[in-house]
């Protein structure tokens, strides 16, 4: 097998806006209005393309909104960057994924942390696991998230998909989820993993659902039924839908679109199943998102409607993939860049700003309260403890704001083990460890699988400034 690199990104609108970006926005937006009064009065000729008139249409036409705007963040479970088709993936199908983000934001400097329970966890609580992580599954009853922030806001809150935060119904509602239908409801269930998507395994107002219920049934077709129910549900009202696809997480066994689906039994699979079924089960995955983004359409709340895709972590390490050209194992666990970057894509009609394009901003996973904060217009909650996240609001919407200059990581998979934690902090450069007493400095766009750590007499005067400033952050994430 030819040796792994991670290869860069094609590379289209390489930046986010920052606060020196203003003008430039302002000479965009010039430029839209512009060529929209083109179209109108026929005062200019030009050859527009499909997007550029889409984007024009779009633009002028959902300005208005009346009401609080409603949210999806669908949460795919060990999907890494390399995937999808819109990063550079060329292994699966994706077209709605890549309608997104040719009709959105892509965020191409998004990190998880290398495993996805943590992720949630820093994602659901806009903090930090060295505040809160205590074990593995567990949301800490102290804790509020996404969804009571929401929820008391006003808006109608549910939940799908895998849960994995113990506590069953009590935890669950008091998150501030007002339905769900979710698989994995406690911590220690056993190996359960098998049921995840034929014949699944799924909770519903405080108990399993029946067989008679489940039985033939896909899992996340069920999400999608109940998720669609909801809409209808609360269409005139703000609503929240947290969407924690079981998919594309092994075992990999087959979907409604395999020919194998009919005959299967998930009560005889054994271990990680048949890896010649991850293709379809991605493919499934970005079926399934296509669902709800048409469920959306069709009851006229698009231009409202914010959906977000995201990653939980990388992809599982047995699973290679082509990625713009190259052939790319999965890096599930790994602290590297392979390990922890994420897709992230925005879709919003009425409300992103210049659609298609890439934003540069770094962004971890304590960055989305804060967002969905901004997003429906209500402030950061203050009695929450401290808050870690930066919002990435105005970069949806194409406004000058503050971006965040670093993220950080504390990844403890198991304070029983005694294992100290792996510690660190990274900008879009440069990496700095806080583990086991070692300070390994890292140049990540020359030494991308972190072999080579920079000896400190060879570095020069600004790598030695950002390796004391990156010091100096690790020295404050402490409890």
């Amino acid at each position: 097998m030819k040796a792994e690199t991670y290869p860069k990104k094609r590379p289209t609108t390489p930046y986010s806006p920052g606060k020196s970006d203003f003008n430039l926005m302002k000479l965009a937006r010039l430029m839209l209005i512009s060529s929209f009064a083109c179209i109108v009065f026929s005062g200019c000729k030009k050859d527009f393309t499909e997007h550029e008139i889409q984007a024009s249409s779009e633009t002028t036409s959902n300005l208005i909104q009346t009401s609080k705007t409603n949210i999806i963040i669908f949460l795919a479970d060990d999907f890494g960057y390399e995937l999808p088709t819109f990063t550079g993936g060329q292994s699966y199908n994706t077209p709605n994924l890549d309608f997104m983000a040719a009709n959105g934001v892509q965020f191409i400097n998004a990190y998880s942390h290398p495993d996805g329970y943590p992720s949630r966890l820093a994602l659901y609580t806009g903090k930090y696991n060295f505040r809160n992580y205590t074990f593995w599954g567990q949301l800490p009853t102290s804790e509020k998230t996404i969804g009571n922030m929401l929820h008391d806001a006003g808006y109608a809150t549910c939940f799908v998909g895998k849960w994995q935060c113990d506590g069953g119904d009590a935890r669950i509602r008091s998150a501030g989820f007002d339905k769900y239908r979710i698989f994995q409801p406690f911590a220690k269930t056993g190996n359960v993993y098998q049921y995840s998507y034929k014949n699944p395994q799924l909770y519903e107002n405080g108990n399993f659902l029946p067989s008679s219920m489940t039985k033939g049934k896909y899992s996340e077709d069920m999400y999608v039924d109940y998720v669609s129910k909801f809409i209808d549900s609360n269409a005139a009202k703000p609503f929240f839908v947290m969407f924690a696809n079981n998919l594309p997480r092994q075992p990999w066994c087959p979907t409604p679109d395999d020919p194998e689906f009919a005959t299967f039994n998930p009560d005889t699979l054994t271990g990680r199943g048949d890896k010649k079924y991850n293709v379809s089960m991605i493919n499934y995955l970005d079926k399934t998102i296509g669902k709800v983004i048409a469920k959306v359409k069709s009851k006229g709340l698009a231009n409202n409607t914010v959906i977000m895709f995201v990653g939980d972590d990388a992809t599982n390490r047995g699973v290679v993939s082509m990625y713009n050209g190259a052939k790319f194992r999965g890096g599930k666990n790994f602290t590297s860049k392979k390990g922890t970057q994420t897709p992230l894509v925005v879709y919003w009609p009425g409300g992103i700003g210049l659609p298609g394009r890439e934003g540069t901003t770094l962004i971890d996973y304590t960055d989305f309260l804060p967002t969905l904060a901004e997003i429906a217009g209500i402030s950061k909650p203050t009695n929450y403890g401290i808050l870690d996240g930066v919002s990435f609001y105005h970069n949806l919407i194409w406004k000058a704001g503050v971006n965040r200059s670093w993220v950080f990581c504390h990844w403890d998979n198991n304070p029983k083990d005694q294992k100290p934690p792996i510690r660190y902090v990274n900008n879009q450069n440069y990496k700095l460890y806080d583990t086991l007493g070692y300070k390994n400095f890292y140049n990540i766009v020359t030494d991308v699988d972190e072999q080579h750590p920079l000896p400190d007499n060879t570095l020069t005067s600004a790598e030695k400034a950002i390796k004391q400033k990156f010091e100096t952050i690790l020295q404050q994430m402490h409890k």
